[in-house]
């Protein structure tokens, strides 16, 4: 790679230097929320002191800004502190799920698995199935980062090409195609449960399921992988030329017996656990059914996903570690549970405060009088919901650069935009749908992302003086074509009047 391309002071160089400067000095995400939820008592205060009112456009109701520095407010804060807490709906859903996939991921089932994913392909479909495999990584949270990408570049530089290439391509799949998917993972329901959460400012009763953007991050996941190859063979590969760098070639490492076994074992318990969902959700009265209606939206199925992907996950895990011979006893099974655990505990502790800041933000009427506000003044705009989904995705996807963390975002947004959207007759679904767009295709050029300093670890064994700059020349035009095709996706779906998941209309009845 050229020198001027590693170290180039261009403008939008020195851009990205003053978004990664001013990203370094903001605080911790949980201390951001700690913060915020204290500028909402003192706020709640000031906006207390003036005629602020506005007329509930479903119930007519007049709603006004509720003080919490009072003396009930204080009572509030202090007797529903723990409830916060406990009763926030992504925590759960996020642990549950954690759970069984801490035994895949332990058991070295997902390893095991991706390696045979990308191994198996051929050499013309090798860029491809390495964007793919990163995108279904995603399922299993942070695995494609610490394992894909490193074994793309390996993968790349055995066939001799330019290992940054094959690395472009997995990091493009498995953070820029962050949403999209063939299966549900653990954002699914943590975005949902944020969505729902939004959604009781207007609606109460509201229910948003973890499967509610299935439909469209289903079809999006071909098209993005499609879009993923594309760029690395047109823009990437091109541009990086032949690798002339000092990293001998690795070998990949074919499965071992062990690992075959094991993958025979949990492909075996894959088609049981298929066919007895099959079984439970096909027929008309099947198990898994609502027992009084039948209905397959309502069902046991759809509530208990999160279980079902625990179970699912678990059994899997476990099946493999004994054909592989890594599970020997019970303890096995429980460390990988626990192993899990112990990556959650900052979350855990972001989880806290960030209850405490949707809670004070309810509690005072402000995110209500806020949406209110905003959806008539998009009312009088006359601003159509295409032009106004498009330019959401291009809020988010701004906001992205300067805060990496998805539902950190989502917590902060969730709370403004639903309502605001649900007013004009926009769905909490369609509207989360939305969001994970502009999430997702800038990661790959966002400083914040948490991975970022990974990347450039891993980039500097192949090209010493790699920065922050090398990652954002390379990773540009996946971000750029990302955009662009999954906008004209949504487009499509919204002009066709597509449900986007199951029980996921696209717009929100109003009045």
């Amino acid at each position: 790679m050229a020198k001027n391309k590693i170290n180039g002071k261009g403008r939008f160089d020195r851009f990205l230097t003053v978004i990664e400067k001013v990203g370094n000095m903001l605080p911790h995400p949980a201390t951001l929320f700690l913060i915020f939820a204290l500028l909402i008592l003192v706020i709640s205060f000031f906006t207390s002191l003036f005629d602020i009112s506005v007329i509930h456009p479903g119930t007519g109701e007049t709603i006004v800004p509720v003080n919490l520095l009072s003396r009930d407010g204080l009572h509030l804060i202090l007797t529903e502190m723990v409830r916060n807490f406990t009763g926030f709906a992504p925590l759960g859903v996020v642990l549950v799920a954690m759970l069984g996939i801490g035994v895949a991921e332990s058991s070295g089932l997902i390893g095991a698995a991706l390696k045979l994913l990308v191994l198996s392909a051929p050499k013309r479909m090798l860029t491809f199935v390495i964007v793919f495999a990163g995108i279904l990584s995603n399922t299993a949270s942070e695995v494609g980062y610490v394992l894909l990408i490193p074994l793309a570049a390996i993968i790349f530089l055995a066939v001799g090409r330019h290992p940054i290439a094959g690395m472009a391509a997995a990091f493009a799949g498995v953070s820029g195609g962050y949403s999209a998917n063939l299966l549900l993972g653990t954002i699914d329901p943590l975005l949902a449960g944020l969505s729902q959460e939004a959604a009781h400012i207007i609606d109460s009763t509201y229910m948003v399921n973890p499967a509610a953007n299935f439909y469209f991050m289903f079809a999006s996941t071909f098209f993005i992988a499609i879009a993923g190859t594309w760029v690395t063979e047109k823009i990437v590969v091109p541009r990086l030329g032949e690798y002339k760098g000092e990293q001998a070639t690795e070998g990949i490492g074919e499965l071992d017996k062990d690992e075959k076994r094991g993958l025979k074992f949990a492909l075996i318990a894959s088609i049981v656990i298929v066919a007895l969902v099959l079984w439970g959700t096909l027929p008309a009265n099947g198990f898994l059914r609502d027992s009084q209606t039948g209905s397959l939206l309502h069902s046991p199925f759809m509530k208990g996903i999160i279980s079902i992907i625990f179970l699912g996950a678990a059994i899997l895990g476990v099946v493999y570690g004994i054909g592989a011979r890594k599970i020997k006893n019970d303890t096995d099974v429980m460390n990988g549970m626990g192993k899990a655990m112990s990556t959650l505990g900052i979350y855990i502790v972001l989880v806290f405060f960030a209850a405490q800041f949707v809670a004070y933000f309810k509690w005072t009427n402000l995110g209500l009088i806020f949406a209110i506000k905003g959806a008539e003044f998009l009312q009088a705009s006359g601003f159509g919901m295409i032009p106004l989904m498009i330019s959401f995705i291009l809020l988010t996807a701004f906001i992205n650069l300067f805060m990496g963390s998805a539902s950190a975002k989502w917590t902060v947004m969730a709370p403004v935009f639903i309502p605001m959207f649900m007013l004009i007759g926009i769905s909490p679904e369609m509207t989360q749908v939305v969001y994970r767009i502009g999430d997702s295709v800038t990661n790959i050029i966002s400083p914040m992302m948490s991975y970022f300093a990974l990347i450039v670890a891993f980039m500097q064994k192949y090209e010493p003086k790699a920065g922050i700059g090398t990652i954002i020349a390379t990773m540009l035009p996946y971000s750029i074509v990302f955009l662009i095709v999954w906008t004209i996706i949504l487009v499509i779906w919204m002009l066709l009047g597509l449900p986007i998941g199951p029980d996921a209309p696209l717009s929100y009845p109003v009045g």
